[in-house]
């Protein structure tokens, strides 16, 4: 379905023709009507499926259409990368309909503070902030969200993963109750169940894909040992010269910085992102990596939300993630948006348990890949626990329960 038949105003198609943008992709096929009808939605969608423009592009038009000069639109997202992005993507479009955003987000210096503290007392259109350094503006007194027509939570599962729970209803409690409300996450556990129950009234239910990656991803594996996964990076990275951009997750900042020490001495540029690195560090890292300025960005699992990069060729996980819905977040960052990618995942004889939860939560077994011969032989694969002999089945390991 195209944005036109959709029901968008012709500021909002000239600026999707004008970056790129064709047809609708099926979360914003669903939302944008919905929301254009001014109902509360509760919506399931897996990373990489367009989402943020389901919510920015139909709140940006009824904004445009009655203008107002007190803060229209507060978007809540759990880390201040997401809510940079976010905001990125609203200036762009709102570029074509004359209205004012701003990110605001901790870890800033005092001028950053001070023109967060006038964009809110000044009534900005549209605010997207992280839940913590929100609730220290709020509390100081000088934020009005009592007009506040839109309310808009995304990645709300990752937020109470985090703990935000008691931030996000204290922030409710300051809007008015005459608000539209629209819940964004990518899995529907109980909680957000809770929470939805709670701030919504009388949602719409969309529910796309849930929990399973993209079809563009190409998945595979390889079964190594510990010791051979840093030069098993080195490898694929030198095998792929065309891969222009590719991100390495590991679930430790010391990996990540074993990572990249092992990379270093390569003739591409690489560069670590991890919360050991300033907020402006990091956002310079990211446009380096945007601009292909940095072919390789080996990260923890900041950057396994939200962040939207065109064009990411491969994505390597060094280790397995212990919550399987976290691999859907991380190779997510490939296939995105209909495009094609490369997810490969190193395995040790310790991880493939919790592999086997993974492939069993996306109904797909992963091609296993033999090691290259000069890096040795890896462990052989063991696909699951057996409770009734206490024994885990992994590589050369045998873990009984009187050791345990």
């Amino acid at each position: 379905m195209t944005f036109e038949e959709l029901g968008l105003n012709e500021a909002l198609l000239e600026a999707l023709g004008y970056m790129g943008f064709e047809k609708a992709t099926p979360i914003q096929e669903k939302a944008i009507p919905v929301i254009l009808k001014n109902k509360d939605l509760l919506a399931c969608a897996q990373t990489g499926t367009g989402k943020t423009a389901a919510f920015i592009l139909p709140i940006l038009q009824m904004l445009a259409e009655n203008p107002t000069d007190h803060c229209g639109a507060l978007v809540i997202a759990p880390t201040r990368e997401l809510a940079i992005q976010i905001e990125q993507q609203i200036q762009a479009f709102a570029y074509f309909v004359n209205l004012s955003s701003i990110a605001v987000y901790g870890g800033g210096d005092g001028n950053e503070f001070v023109e967060q503290k006038k964009a809110l007392i000044n009534g900005t259109d549209l605010i997207v902030a992280t839940p913590g350094k929100l609730l220290s503006h709020l509390n100081m007194g000088y934020v009005n969200f009592k007009n506040l027509q839109f309310l808009i939570l995304d990645e709300a599962d990752r937020m109470l993963d985090m703990g935000f729970f008691e931030d996000i209803t204290k922030i409710v409690k300051y809007t008015s109750n005459d608000r539209q409300t629209l819940l964004f996450s990518a899995t529907m556990p109980p909680k957000i169940r809770q929470l939805a129950k709670s701030i919504l009234k009388q949602p719409e239910e969309i529910s796309i894909a849930i929990s399973k990656p993209a079809e563009g991803v190409l998945q595979a594996a390889y079964l190594a040992y510990e010791s051979q996964k840093a030069e098993l990076v080195k490898t694929l990275i030198d095998q792929k010269p065309n891969y222009e951009s590719i991100i390495i997750f590991s679930s430790t900042k010391k990996k990540v910085r074993d990572v990249v020490r092992v990379l270093n001495g390569s003739k591409y540029q690489v560069q670590a992102i991890s919360s050991d690195l300033e907020q402006k560090e990091r956002e310079m890292a990211l446009r380096k990596f945007k601009s292909k300025e940095t072919r390789v960005i080996v990260a923890t699992d900041v950057l396994s939300r939200g962040i939207d990069i065109k064009g990411i060729d491969l994505v390597i996980n060094y280790d397995v993630p212990s919550d399987a819905e976290d691999y859907v977040h991380r190779i997510g960052r490939t296939g995105r948006a209909q495009s094609t990618g490369v997810a490969i995942t190193l395995i040790n004889e310790d991880d493939m348990y919790k592999f086997h939860k993974i492939e069993k939560l996306i109904e797909k077994e992963v091609i296993k890949i033999p090691m290259p011969k000069e890096l040795g032989s890896g462990p052989e694969w063991k696909t699951h626990t057996s409770k009734k002999r206490g024994k885990y089945q992994g590589g050369k390991r045998r873990y009984n329960k009187s050791r345990r």
